[in-house]
């Protein structure tokens, strides 16, 4: 208690000392006297050059920079790109301090004091790239790249390690402008420490394309680029952690990195069986299963596969290598291999609607199943001048795996009467085999933005799998009867897809482009399905089932020429064009009668518009049509009875699915306040959209197919708020508000009659973040979500139901070298049935002790402590609402070891330069 005391006194005083103060001025060149737009003004402490507070200068030059201080004197620093920074010394001895025109000069050469100046500066503005100074954001001093971004002004890093910076996703994170292992963000974030960092640059997106042509990205997500230090850029680093805990729980995690330069090698390997898939060195929330965001490798290259269900042991092992030389080429590889074995346990509650009446179904299922699997991938770049560049993409894959699912269904009508039931046993071993690969040539041309592209794509698959299915179904009443199914099927699936794509464009002028196109993709589906029924004379699988087997070949030809035309100015951008999409599908049925040919013509409209008020406030408005051919399973009129109860058979006679979509945005940043905001809405609509028409009999046992309709659309609304309050160098407070708004309109057919659903979902979230002195971090969350479900057919009532999120970060780095966190969610769910858990109380608790400089960390974790974790839903269709739980990980109890191991430079491991 008196350390809590004692803590509580010392934030208190911490706030009452510290005075605001607002500084004003304008930067100016000093020889045109023109305003400089985007220079960085910030101020330091003179003890020890720690960073007080920075600001940018808007369209004028003019800045107002607030301080929240307790010292008498500061340093000040006014810089811009290409210009000699400014240093003035402020005394604060009043609330308000206005400095006037500050006249910067050209940089002649590199100084050496302006080059020491230019590495603390904390943030830099170009057209379209934010650069942030790691060292200039204070942390803890064992934390990684994570640990930075959640200090950087605009960005945001939710529990499981999504990255979004003012509202729009990172899907990209490099290393010295390489991909880092893979292509989630979570591996280069969670991985490397924050001490081999110099800068984190954060920009739009862009393609190859974009990149070598100089073209500005979407703006539709960000990348962001991670800079080593230049004295830690030769040298290696490494991790290694082992955890073991109660009910044979165990973590174990490798990864070793080298680097020199432009170059860099890793090796990676992870074996655990508490859910973590792919790997994690969350020095304070790792081995926490699913709940806090390890780096998912063996899920992001498609090796783990346990459906997201059930609980997993996994081992993976790995390595990558990339390299770089300016102007000549870019190499970047990759190999893994995994291992799963997943189970899990299931069950649903189902009211079904329909228009004369309703009938529930309840379900118990069990899956079981392993995989494994290997997976190379490359990316190499070439330049072979300044005005060509190739580049290659190479990837293959094989998975092996099996597995078993096991269930039991019924069905019953509103009296509780019983109807129908079914058992079904599936054993499944299969082999896939993927390749893949891409070209893409990019030429530019004799005038400035003027360039030809011919891109070339191939996916070639290939699986193989022999099925064991059994099942038993049952009709209770006055009709009763027992239908017994046991088949054995061998499958031979082949899919190949070619694509060659040509553009081209022309200059108009300075500002004005026009695009041509042209692309042409061939996809050919083999499918040889053998079905054989189980012969009970001859106690073997040797009678075919002409009907229920498969045997035919698919093919999808599309020749898509474009033409656009853009204008690509300082503050407004905007292209406008059309595709015309002329499409063939053919279907050659060589065992039954579905042979079909259709021929499709869609003209395809594209349009956008962004406007840049400026630096930091952006408008985008896009719209884009785009067509969807129906599957082979919704075309082929054959019958499917994997699900007995739910027999399906498709309709050759579909059309292609046309969708109209719409999306606004606005961004905007307000360094001074330290908020930010950002607005979207949007929505789509679909033109004869692929439906499924049931019909289900007086013992409500289906049959579907499926038929075109129009009338589908939905829409959504939302905005995010941010703000940033740090006073000093002693505490700082994030808060986040984010509100959504989800309208959807779906149409569905049973026993005849159209079936209407609009569903309409409110689900605001809030948080906050606050730091004091890196020693204590404390995150609460509050999320509620409302939905409602309203039918056309009178009879129906409309569905309502909240659900409700809270949860609770809490981390202490106090008292010494002692790690204290705890992580609280509790979801509640009051509308589900009363078969299943209405809420519960899920707690995670770790306790760590470093040592060894901060290299090494002991740790003891306690898993749902409260034992209350559970995996419980509640959903809506257009003619359905269903609960549904599954198995999750429970109680556990959990001590590792983990040790940080590097050598830099001349450096020995473990000991730092003086």
């Amino acid at each position: 208690m008196k350390k809590i005391s004692l803590l509580f006194f010392l934030v208190m005083s911490a706030i009452s000392f510290s005075q605001e103060y607002e500084v004003t001025g304008k930067v100016i060149d000093e020889t045109t006297k023109e305003p400089l737009e985007a220079s960085t003004v910030y101020a330091e402490s003179i003890q020890d050059s720690t960073m007080v507070s920075y600001t940018i200068s808007d369209q004028t030059g003019n800045f107002v920079l607030d301080l929240n201080s307790a010292q008498e004197k500061l340093n000040l620093f006014i810089t811009y790109n290409g210009y000699t920074p400014v240093k003035k010394v402020i005394t604060l001895s009043k609330k308000s301090i206005a400095l006037g025109e500050i006249a910067l000069a050209l940089q002649a050469e590199q100084l050496e004091g302006v080059s020491v100046v230019g590495e603390r500066v904390p943030i830099k503005i170009s057209k379209d790239t934010l650069e942030f100074n790691a060292n200039s954001f204070k942390t803890r001093p064992d934390a990684n790249v994570e640990d930075v971004l959640k200090k950087l002004p605009g960005v945001e890093v939710d529990t499981d390690g999504k990255i979004t910076v003012n509202g729009k996703e990172v899907n990209k994170v490099l290393v010295n402008g390489q991909v880092f292992f893979s292509d989630d963000p979570k591996v280069a974030t969670k991985s490397l420490p924050k001490e081999i960092i110099d800068k984190i640059q954060i920009s739009d997106t862009k393609s190859k394309t974009q990149e070598f042509t100089g073209d500005d990205g979407d703006g539709e997500t960000k990348t962001i680029n991670i800079t080593i230090k230049k004295d830690k850029n030769k040298g290696y680093m490494g991790r290694a952690s082992l955890g073991y805990g109660t009910d044979e729980r165990y973590q174990v995690n490798g990864l070793l990195n080298y680097f020199k330069d432009k170059e860099r090698i890793s090796f990676i390997a992870s074996s655990n069986n508490i859910n973590n898939a792919g790997f994690s060195f969350d020095e304070i929330y790792d081995m926490v299963g699913n709940t806090r965001g390890g780096y998912d490798i063996a899920n992001s290259n498609g090796l783990i596969n346990n459906y997201g269900r059930g609980i997993t042991t996994s081992s993976t092992i790995g390595a990558s290598y990339a390299n770089a030389q300016k102007d000549a080429y870019e190499l970047s590889a990759n190999y893994f291999f995994a291992y799963s074995d997943s189970y899990n346990d299931q069950k649903t509650s189902r009211e079904n609607l329909l228009p004369e009446g309703s009938f529930f179904t309840n379900s118990v299922s069990r899956f079981d199943g392993s995989t494994n699997s290997n997976s190379g991938s490359a990316d190499l770049e070439f330049d072979i001048d300044e005005t060509l560049r190739v580049s290659i993409e190479p990837s293959l894959n094989v998975t092996r795996a099996n597995s078993m699912d096991t269930s039991n269904t019924t069905s019953t009508n509103v009296d509780g009467e019983l109807s129908n039931s079914n058992d079904v046993q599936t054993l499944d071993d299969g082999l896939q085999r993927n390749f893949s690969n891409s070209l893409n040539i990019i030429k530019k041309l004799d005038t400035l933005g003027k360039f030809v592209r011919v891109t070339f794509s191939n996916n070639n698959s290939k699986n193989e799998n022999e099925s064991n299915f059994q099942s038993t179904r049952e009709i209770f009443g006055d009709d009763a009867s027992v239908e017994s199914v046991n088949q054995f099927t061998t499958t031979n699936n082949r899919n190949d897809t070619y694509e060659i794509g040509v553009s081209y464009r022309q200059p108009l002028g300075n500002e004005f482009f026009l695009d041509f196109g042209y692309g042409y993709e061939d996809m050919k589906q083999r499918n040889e399905n053998d079905v054989l029924d189980f012969n009970e004379n001859t106690s073997s699988y040797d009678n075919f089932n002409d009907a229920l087997s498969t045997d035919f070949e698919f093919s999808n030809t599309q020749q898509t020429p474009s033409l656009g035309i853009r204008r690509d100015g300082e503050k407004w951008r905007w292209r406008v064009g059309a595709d015309y999409a002329l499409t063939d599908i053919n279907n050659d049925d060589y065992l039954h009668e579905g042979t079909f040919e259709r021929s499709y013509e869609n003209l395809l409209l594209n349009a956008s518009s962004s406007y840049r008020f400026n630096q930091n406030m952006r408008f985008r408005i896009n719209y884009r049509t785009n067509i969807q051919v129906p599957s082979v399973g919704q075309l082929q009129p054959v019958i499917n009875i994997n699900n007995p109860l739910n027999i399906r058979q498709g309709n050759p006679d579909l059309d292609v699915s046309k969708t109209h979509r719409l999306s606004l945005n606005f961004n905007n940043y307000n360094w001074r306040e330290r908020t930010g905001l950002f607005l979207y809405a949007g929505g789509e609509i679909q033109d004869d959209k692929v439906v499924s028409v049931t019909t289900t009999d007086e013992n409500f046992l289906r049959t579907t197919t499926f038929t075109n309709v129009n009338g589908n659309y939905n829409a959504y609304l939302g905005f995010g708020y941010s703000k940033q309050i740090k006073k000093d160098t002693t505490y700082t407070v994030k808060l986040n508000f984010h509100p959504n708004i989800n309208y959807n309109k779906d149409v569905s057919f049973n026993n005849g009659q159209e079936l209407i659903s609009k569903r309409f979902s409110v689900s605001p979230r809030i948080s906050t973040t606050f730091n004091y002195l890196e020693l204590v971090e404390i995150e609460p969350g509050y999320n509620i979500s409302y939905n409602n479900t309203k039918y056309n057919i009178d009879r129906f009532d409309d569905i309502e139901f909240i659900s409700h999120t809270a949860s609770l970060r809490t981390t202490t780095y106090w008292p010494g070298n002692v790690v204290w966190g705890n992580d609280i969610n509790y979801n509640y769910n009051g509308n589900v049935s009363d078969d299943f858990d209405k809420d519960a109380l899920f707690w995670n608790m770790s306790l760590g002790y470093q040592f060894f400089k901060k290299k090494a960390t002991f740790k003891v974790l306690a898993y749902d402590l409260l034992n209350q974790n559970n995996n419980v839903s509640r959903s809506t269709g257009a003619d359905y609402i269903q609960d549904y739980q599954s198995t999750v990980l429970t109680q556990y109890f959990m001590a590792s070891f983990s040790y940080k191991f590097d050598q830099f430079g001349g450096k020995a491991p473990g000991r730092r330069r003086r």
